[in-house]
């Protein structure tokens, strides 16, 4: 599977941008998505994930209730709308996608298979 990120750039603090990843593969139907995110200087971070056979939706306490994470699998996109932006988002976000991962697991980078570039969010006060 290949991935491939889009949608960041500069948005003022309060904001909104939205991020796509498109997927390269006959279907992510059976993939876990997930997007992390990495501030300059720190370690790469879970924000959300959708699960693959529930497609319930997981996210990190710091954008609970800001972002939200979807799929459409006919187009193979995953996205990721993020509303009422802080400078604490800035940072360079991925998405990622994996077939056997654990539900106790989504939030976990290591275990994920398959990685997009980074797509780059400013948030500027």
């Amino acid at each position: 599977v290949q991935l491939q990120a889009s949608g960041g750039g500069l948005v003022q603090a309060g904001g909104s941008l939205r991020l796509s990843c498109a997927a390269s593969a006959r279907t992510i139907n059976g993939y876990t998505v997930g997007w992390f995110r990495q501030a300059p200087g720190k370690e790469r971070e879970f924000v959300a994930a959708m699960f693959r056979s529930t497609g319930r939706a997981y996210y990190s306490d710091s954008v609970k209730g800001r972002f939200t994470i979807s799929r459409d699998n006919a187009k193979m996109m995953v996205y990721l709308q993020m509303n009422s932006l802080e400078l604490a988002d800035t940072a360079v976000y991925y998405c990622a996608a994996d077939s056997r991962l654990i539900l106790s697991s989504v939030s976990l980078p290591r275990e994920y298979d398959y990685w997009g570039q980074e797509t780059l969010v400013t948030v500027s006060s």
